[in-house]
């Protein structure tokens, strides 16, 4: 049985410097302490400490580097919808969708479509391959529909928190 807790928001509380470190910290991830320290006129100690607080609190899951598709070669992206034959299907779905390569992102989205995943290909004809040689074969798919996207205008980290989003 699931507990209302799994559907609660944590009520997580960030003081100015945590937002300041934050926001310096998404602009820069590999900003050394010291530096952060300096510029926020804290001790490095402190700047320690605080970001020790925010992984323990999850807020800052992890750094890492994007790599930039079409550099690395993939020329096409797209947005595929995947509708299930049954919510049932739903978890074993995710998991096999997880073990492409190919699938960079797994949402779970409201309406007739249950999944929608984003999918950077090589080309066309390996994206056809990706969606009716890996996609739809797995059991519980019963069908997709896919959007390709020409380019990503921007990608950006969430809005830090503040008082003005308080009383939404």
């Amino acid at each position: 049985m699931i507990s209302n807790s799994e559907f609660m928001t944590p009520n997580i509380q960030l003081d100015p410097f945590d937002r300041r470190i934050i926001t310096e910290l998404t602009l820069d991830a590999r900003i050394p302490y010291v530096k952060l320290a300096k510029k926020l006129g804290v001790s490095n100690t402190f700047i320690h400490q605080r970001i020790k607080k925010l992984k323990d609190m999850e807020v800052l899951k992890n750094a890492s580097f994007y790599l930039d598709p079409w550099k690395m070669g993939f020329q096409t992206s797209a947005y595929t919808q995947i509708m299930l034959e049954n919510s049932n299907f739903h978890r074993n779905v995710e998991s096999q969708l997880s073990e492409i390569p190919e699938i960079t992102e797994c949402v779970n989205i409201a309406g007739r479509y249950a999944i929608l995943v984003k999918i950077y290909a090589i080309n066309n004809r390996h994206l056809r391959n990706i969606i009716y040689e890996k996609i739809h074969p797995i059991k519980g798919v019963e069908g997709t529909n896919t959007t390709i996207s020409f380019e990503t205008a921007f990608r950006r980290n969430i809005p830090i928190p503040d008082d003005s989003m308080k009383d939404f």
